[in-house]
């Protein structure tokens, strides 16, 4: 079969010549000493360190293909494991896939999720796909590990924060939420201005576009935050985490959390933009503590403060709701295939 044969399946062309395929023509990055055709990569690691992370995506459970196209998907992917790189401190450098995939699934879908995902690697800091594995499996599964370099600098942990610290956001939470909900909801045709914004959260829903340039510029100019997170599980879910990791509370400012343009979009189709905006994952914004009297890095903006005690409040005040994701919990936000 040729490189024309998009209409063949996954077992008509078969393993090998599908993993030659997505691999054809693709250069490989300046770390990656040793790419795909071995038993394993080999990866330069001047630092002495890597950094690691790992993710996966199981269809109807974190994507649909009736939403999202294949390279969509594949974008996706990558991004939410290149935001957990950048969140520490680090640059990613490559990445490994382990896809799994029904026999009768359309090489076209493959072609589109490789396709999406050496370009979001590529936009992650020119970072690239390093090697992988490929399996038959009862439907699309796509797990992704990232490796980052820390080029000499400390790890920013999610356990540095103290009290007296500034909380700053770099990034538009809450825009996936609303795309999800929209897709839920299966809106109907809505006015000009609001049907731009309803584009701009379904865009946001499926590639997130993490702001890698706002912690790396940062970083590698000097700024240092004390801990970080990316806002995978929802701001509230991940800012508990660095509150629980730091043994110290965090109090955030509603007002300045606001998004006008979110909110308008909440009002025509009913739902509350503060709940998008506090508990939707999938942005993969940052979030960090910054030590008081730092002058803010561009693109991060203050939400809030770090003080002594425990636990996220807002306006000093419990939030009521959900606070974010968490896969085996009765209060996780709907899956993408159960739209309840």
């Amino acid at each position: 079969m040729g490189a024309d044969d998009s209409s063949a399946t996954v077992r008509e062309l078969g393993e090998f010549a599908l993993i030659a395929r997505m691999n054809a023509g693709r250069a490989q990055g300046r770390g990656v000493l040793l790419g795909p055709g071995d038993d394993a990569a080999v990866l330069a690691a001047p630092d002495g360190r890597l950094v690691v992370t790992t993710d996966m995506l199981v269809q109807n459970r974190h994507f649909r293909l009736d939403w999202s196209a294949p390279e969509e998907i594949g974008r996706k992917a990558i991004a939410q494991n290149a935001a957990d790189v950048v969140a520490m401190g680090a640059v990613p450098t490559a990445f490994v896939v382990a896809l799994g995939c029904p026999g009768e699934t359309p090489v076209a879908v493959i072609d589109g999720l490789a396709a999406g995902m050496w370009a979001e690697a590529a936009r992650a800091c020119g970072a690239t796909i390093a090697g992988g594995d490929l399996v038959r499996s009862p439907e699309l599964v796509i797990s992704v590990t990232a490796l980052g370099d820390l080029e000499g600098r400390a790890p920013v942990p999610r356990s540095g924060a103290r009290a007296g610290d500034v909380v700053a956001l770099a990034g538009r939470p809450g825009w996936s939420a609303a795309g999800l909900g929209i897709l839920l909801a299966e809106t109907a045709e809505l006015p000009a201005r609001i049907e731009t914004l309803r584009s701009a959260a379904l865009a946001a829903h499926r590639v997130p576009r993490p702001p890698y340039a706002a912690v790396l510029d940062a970083v590698r100019a000097g700024a240092r935050p004390t801990a970080m997170a990316d806002t995978s599980d929802g701001l509230l879910a991940d800012l508990a985490h660095i509150a629980e990791a730091s043994e110290v509370a965090v109090d955030l400012d509603s007002a300045a959390l606001a998004d006008p343009a979110l909110a308008e979009l909440a009002t025509a189709l009913e739902h509350d933009a503060a709940q998008w905006i506090r508990s939707g994952g999938e942005d993969h914004a940052f979030v960090a503590a910054w030590p008081a009297g730092t002058e803010l890095p561009p693109e991060w903006r203050p939400i809030g403060r770090v003080t002594a005690g425990s636990g996220v409040t807002v306006d000093g005040a419990a939030h009521r709701g959900p606070r974010g994701w968490e896969s085996f919990s009765g209060v996780e936000s709907p899956p993408v295939g159960d739209p309840r």
